[in-house]
C-alpha cells in the first residue's frame, strides 16, 4: 500500500540548475511537487566555471527572470563581480556575466526551494521510470521507495552513467566526487527513449596564495549600478577582480612531449566534447601556429582561495597538469588544489521531444538540461522553466507555453535543440539567433513577462512595473518626435559639445538622436525641462529603438515573411514515407524528429526547399484529412 505522503502531481529528477527552476515553477503555481536528488547537499553545483551569464546565454537568463524564474535573482544576491561583455559593440551582442560566489549561491538556492511551499526536498538516486499504458505514474528509487506522481521531469545533468577521467584512470560519478545515476539510463531505454554519449571537462583549481599577481593583468567589473533582475534595485555590486594570463611556447612544448597522455590521445575517451571549450591540449593540436591562448583566472567565491583557470581545461594526468600550469606566466609557484577532469555521460536525442520538452511517446514525461544535449547552467535552467510550467499546463487541462524563435533565445534553443543534429553538447551563442537585435538581455521583460503572468509565475506588481515601462517608452519616442529644433547658435553649439554636426534646418530630437554621436540623456536635459520620466531603462530603450530603427524594421519584415510557414502545421501523425517526391533523407528525418510546423521541418538538416514546397502542396491537398 503507497502512503499519501508519497503521491505527488510533479516529480522532478535532479537539483542541478535544470532541476531547480522545473521543481519551482511547479510548486509555485501550486502543485505538489518532490524534488529528488543524489545529494541533497550539492543543489545548483557549478562544476565548471564560477560565472553566470555570458554572450548569448545572458539573454537566457534575462527572459528566465523575465518569466518569473529564479537565477538571476540569486546571481544579483551572490556574485563578487558583474562585467559587460561587447560594451563597444551593438545592443544586439552585449551581454551581462556575473562572476558567482559557487558556495553562497548554493546555499542560497537551497535556502529557497526548502522555504518554498508544495515543495518537498528529499535525497535519492531514480533508477525507474514508471508508466501505464504509455503515461506516466511515477517514479522507483535504488532503495525500492515508488513515488506516485502526474507528471516526471528528468534534469539528472550528467549523472547518467557517469564516468570520470584525468590521465588514464576513470571512476564511476556525475561529478568528481559524487554517485552516478547508474541505472535509470536503462529503464528509459526500455520505454523507447533513444540516448547516446557525451563529454564534457573542466579546468583545475589553484591557490590563490601561490599565484604572483605582479606578472598577470587584473580584470575588474563595472563600478555602476546594475542588475541581472528585471525585478531587484540597481545597485553597485562588490568588485572581486579576475585575472588574464597566457600560455606560451614552454607550455605547449610540456603539452606536445606529453600528448601521448591526454586521454583525447590515449583513446580512453573517444566521445564528443564541446568545441566552444576545448581543453588546452586539443587547443595545441587543433591550432599549432597559435603561439599563445589567453587563460583567465577566476575567484570561485569571495571567502576561499580557490581560483578557476578559464582556458586551461585538460584532463591529462595531475602530474603534467602542474607542469601545464607552472609552464605559465605568473603560476610558476601556483599549486593545484582540485585537478580538471572530463565527464562521460548519457543523454537522450533531443529530437524525441515536443516543443514544451514532453516526451513524443511517453505522455507526461519531460526532460531538461544537460540530458537534453545542452551545455551550461543557463540553457539547463531556461529548459527546467519550461518543462515546470508546461508539465503544470498539462496537469490543469491548460494550452502549453512554447516559443519561437523570433521571441525569444529560449524558442532558438528549443527549436535547435529538436530540429538540428548535435555533434556536440550545444551552447547558445548570439550567433544562432537570427533575430538577434529583438531579442536582446534588456528588452527581454517587454518581450516577455506578459507569459510569465498569464501562467502564474509573475504578480500583478511586477506586470504592471512592465506594462508602465512599456506606456512610457512609447510616450518619449512621441515627445521626441514632437519636439522640434531650431539652428540658432546656442542649440548648435551644444550639438557641437557631443561631437555632432550643426543644424540647417529645424529637426526633431527623434533624427537628432539617430545621429550615432548623440546621448539621449544629455538630448532631455538640456532641452526637455518637462519630461517626468525617472527610470534609466526607458531612456536606454527609446535610445535603442531610435537608433537601430532601421534594422529593427528591417527584422519585423523577415519575421512576416518568413512567419507563414510557422503557421502551417503537420498533424503528428502522418507517415512521412508515404508521401511522394521527398526524398529518402527527407521521409526519414521527418518520420525521426516529427515537427509540429513547416517552418520547424525547413530548419531540419537535409530538407530541401523542393521537400518543403512537396510537403506544403500534400498538405493543402488534405493529407492531414
Amino acid at each position: 500500500m503507497i502512503e499519501y505522503k508519497n503521491k505527488f502531481d510533479v516529480i522532478v529528477v535532479g537539483a542541478g540548475h535544470a532541476g531547480c527552476e522545473a521543481a519551482l515553477a511547479c510548486a509555485r503555481l501550486d502543485l505538489k511537487t518532490l524534488l529528488l536528488t543524489i545529494n541533497i547537499d550539492k543543489i545548483a553545483l557549478m562544476p565548471c566555471n564560477p560565472a553566470i551569464g555570458g554572450v548569448g546565454k545572458s539573454q537566457l537568463v534575462s527572459e528566465l527572470d523575465a518569466l518569473g524564474g529564479q537565477m538571476a535573482k540569486i546571481t544579483d544576491d551572490t556574485l563578487i563581480q558583474l562585467k559587460v561583455l561587447n560594451k563597444s559593440k551593438g545592443p544586439a551582442v552585449q551581454s551581462f556575466r556575473a562572476q558567482i560566489d559557487k558556495k553562497f549561491y548554493e546555499i542560497e538556492m537551497k535556502r529557497i526551494l526548502e522555504n518554498c511551499e508544495n515543495l518537498i526536498l528529499r535525497q535519492g538516486t531514480v533508477s525507474k521510470i514508471l508508466i501505464n499504458e504509455g503515461k506516466i505514474t511515477g517514479v522507483e528509487s535504488e532503495g525500492g521507495n515508488i513515488f506516485l506522481c502526474s507528471a516526471v521531469i528528468v534534469a539528472v545533468g550528467t549523472f547518467l552513467r557517469g564516468r570520470i577521467i584525468i590521465g588514464n584512470k576513470e571512476y564511476k560519478a556525475g561529478r568528481m566526487g559524487e554517485y552516478p545515476s547508474m541505472n535509470l539510463t536503462k529503464s528509459l531505454n526500455d520505454i523507447g527513449i533513444k540516448t547516446d554519449r557525451y563529454q564534457t571537462a573542466t579546468p583545475p583549481r589553484i591557490d590563490k596564495r601561490t599565484i604572483d599577481f605582479s606578472k598577470i593583468t587584473e580584470q575588474p567589473g563595472e563600478s555602476t549600478p546594475m542588475s541581472l533582475s528585471f525585478w531587484k534595485e540597481k545597485k553597485v555590486h562588490l568588485n572581486i577582480p579576475s585575472f588574464l594570463t597566457y600560455t606560451n611556447k614552454k607550455t605547449h612544448e610540456v603539452i606536445a612531449r606529453n600528448i601521448d597522455k591526454s586521454p583525447i590521445k590515449s583513446g580512453i575517451i573517444n566521445t564528443h566534447g564541446p568545441r566552444h571549450c576545448p581543453s588546452i591540449d586539443r587547443k595545441v593540436i587543433n591550432f599549432p601556429e597559435k603561439s599563445r591562448h589567453p587563460i583567465f583566472i577566476e575567484p570561485e567565491g569571495k571567502d576561499t582561495n580557490e581560483m578557476y583557470l578559464q582556458g586551461l581545461t585538460t584532463s591529462m594526468p595531475v602530474e603534467f597538469q602542474q607542469e601545464i600550469i607552472n609552464s605559465v606566466e605568473g603560476l610558476e609557484e601556483a599549486r593545484i588544489i582540485r585537478p580538471g577532469y572530463a565527464v562521460e555521460y548519457d543523454y537522450i536525442y533531443p529530437s524525441q521531444l515536443h516543443l514544451t520538452l514532453e516526451s513524443k511517446i511517453i505522455e507526461n514525461l519531460f526532460f531538461a538540461g544537460q540530458i537534453n544535449g545542452t551545455s551550461g547552467y543557463e540553457e539547463a535552467a531556461v529548459q527546467g522553466l519550461v518543462a515546470g510550467i508546461n508539465a503544470s499546463m498539462k496537469i490543469f487541462n491548460k494550452p502549453p507555453l512554447t516559443f519561437t524563435r523570433e521571441e525569444s533565445y529560449i524558442g532558438v534553443l528549443i527549436d535547435d535543440l529538436i530540429t538540428k543534429e548535435l555533434l556536440e553538447p550545444y551552447r547558445m551563442y548570439t550567433s544562432r539567433a537570427e533575430y538577434r537585435l529583438l531579442l536582446r538581455s534588456d528588452n527581454a521583460d517587454l518581450r516577455l513577462s506578459k507569459y510569465g503572468y498569464q501562467v502564474g509565475l509573475l504578480n500583478r506588481n511586477q506586470y504592471n512595473k512592465t506594462l508602465k515601462k512599456e506606456k512610457e517608452i512609447k510616450f518619449l519616442q512621441n515627445y521626441l518626435k514632437n519636439k522640434i529644433i531650431f539652428p540658432n547658435m546656442e542649440n548648435n553649439n551644444f550639438l557641437k559639445s557631443m561631437g555632432s554636426s550643426k543644424l540647417e534646418v529645424p529637426a526633431s530630437l527623434y533624427q537628432i538622436l539617430k545621429r550615432p554621436e548623440t546621448d539621449i540623456f544629455k538630448l532631455v536635459d538640456y532641452f526637455c525641462d518637462d519630461i517626468e520620466i525617472k527610470d534609466p531603462e526607458v531612456f536606454n530603450q527609446t535610445e535603442i529603438n531610435v537608433k537601430y530603427e532601421g534594422y529593427i524594421l528591417k527584422q519585423v519584415e523577415e519575421i512576416k515573411k518568413y512567419s507563414s510557414l510557422e503557421k502551417i502545421s503537420i498533424p503528428q501523425n502522418i507517415d512521412f514515407f508515404k508521401i511522394r517526391g521527398l526524398t529518402y533523407e527527407a521521409q526519414d528525418k521527418l518520420n525521426t524528429i516529427k515537427p509540429n510546423t513547416l517552418g520547424q521541418a525547413s530548419r531540419i538538416a537535409g530538407i530541401s526547399p523542393a521537400d518543403i514546397s512537396i510537403l506544403l502542396i500534400n498538405l493543402k491537398s488534405g493529407i492531414n484529412k
